[in-house]
């Protein structure tokens, strides 16, 4: 822990505030049970402590941009990064004061829920993944009322995007900005703007690897298929199953915590997204792309369609990134949640993004502690896992 405390903290100007972060972190590791300030002053210091880092969370006034980098940085050789994963995370509250709380609907639940709804990224390999940036939804009371905005220490670059600008804006930041390496980005697009991702992140070269819902348009390009081809559009579902007789067996390793090999069958067309109604949508539209449908053995009657602009690659050599969606969502559970990641309460923005940057040292601590190991943070010791 100590090599990683002294790389991602060495952005913080002060001594005091270095040593902070170091407690914060250890607590969000030791702390059974919920990790709030509170608890984590109490296994360190008692009430002196809980005031002072209340204070260095949400009221302090260092950035937490540069300890993400470091902390990207630092986790890049080590995993190694096969991918960066887009996944977004529903975090459920009770009442309306903690900042971006608000009533929403939430597809996967099928129901309204009062919630924050954020979105990481996360630097993901076969067998571990780890959460390097973030970004919080801000309903539209806290962008627009001033009152409000000044409770929640809401920065002026705080401002109202979609998921899908918000997931492009933090992909693009990692690789410009911060000097990451270009990964595939992987991801569930079903609350996405497909033409909004193809483009702006095609457009820089990043190659894309989208799951999508059945129902999603697309215009059939395959010469293979050229009873199909044409100006109408074909929900995603009819050009796989257009596809069937072109089938062929396929085989992967399971980049998820099961490591096993797993067999289906695997077709690809050729498509292109519909037009849009902007330029930059049609030059989305207009881009070659491919669509694989993969029915995992045992799995036939769920077939999983994935759309990307890697159409000159062989398919079967992506399905295991595939399986990295699967990874990301179990160390979530089994991870994040254990060392606070859904754990903060407060209304300020900065304090909300300085814990995330810090849960996510703390899941990088943990998923790093060794070889097939995790950190625990319900009972403080190291767990079998990976």
């Amino acid at each position: 822990m100590r090599e990683i405390s002294t790389l991602l903290f060495a952005s913080l100007p002060r001594a005091d505030q270095r040593k902070k972060g170091v407690e914060y972190v250890r607590g969000l590791l030791e702390v059974p049970g919920r990790k709030s300030i509170r608890n984590i002053a109490s296994l360190i210091g008692g009430r002196a402590t809980d005031q002072s880092l209340h204070h260095f969370i949400s009221e302090s006034t260092w950035d937490w941009v540069p300890v993400r980098q470091a902390l990207a940085r630092y986790l890049v050789p080590r995993l190694p990064v096969d991918a960066w994963v887009v996944q977004d995370a529903v975090i459920r509250k009770a009442g309306q004061h903690s900042v971006g709380v608000d009533r929403r609907f939430v597809p996967a639940e099928g129901r309204v829920l009062n919630a924050q709804q954020a979105i990481g990224v996360w630097a993901a390999s076969g067998g571990r993944s780890s959460p390097v940036d973030w970004g919080l939804h801000l309903p539209p009371a806290q962008i627009d009322d001033l009152p409000v905005r000044s409770r929640a220490s809401t920065r002026d670059r705080a401002e109202a995007q979609t998921l899908s600008d918000r997931a492009v804006r933090l992909c693009l930041g990692m690789v410009s900005e911060w000097g990451m390496p270009v990964r595939p980005v992987v991801l569930d697009a079903s609350s996405l703007n497909l033409s909004v991702l193809f483009d702006r992140l095609g457009r820089r070269g990043i190659p894309l690897l989208a799951r999508v819902d059945q129902s999603v348009p697309l215009l059939v390009s395959d010469p293979a298929l050229t009873g199909h081809r044409g100006s109408a559009t074909m929900p995603a579902d009819d050009v796989i199953r257009a596809a069937s007789g072109s089938r062929q067996p396929a085989q992967w390793r399971d980049f998820g915590r099961s490591g096993e090999l797993r067999t289906g069958l695997i077709a690809s067309v050729a498509v292109r997204l519909p037009l849009g109604r902007t330029a930059r949508l049609r030059a989305g539209g207009g881009r070659r792309l491919a669509l694989i449908g993969l029915a995992e053995t045992g799995q036939q009657n769920a077939t999983q369609l994935w759309l990307t602009n890697l159409s000159s690659q062989q398919p079967a050599s992506l399905l295991a990134l595939f399986t990295l969606l699967e990874r990301v969502r179990d160390d979530y559970e089994e991870v994040a949640k254990n060392v606070g990641i859904e754990d903060y309460v407060g209304r300020s923005f900065d304090g909300w993004h300085r814990h995330m940057s810090l849960a996510s040292a703390a899941h990088a601590i943990a998923v790093l502690t060794g070889p097939g190991q995790v950190w625990n943070g319900r009972t403080g010791r190291a767990a079998p896992g990976t």
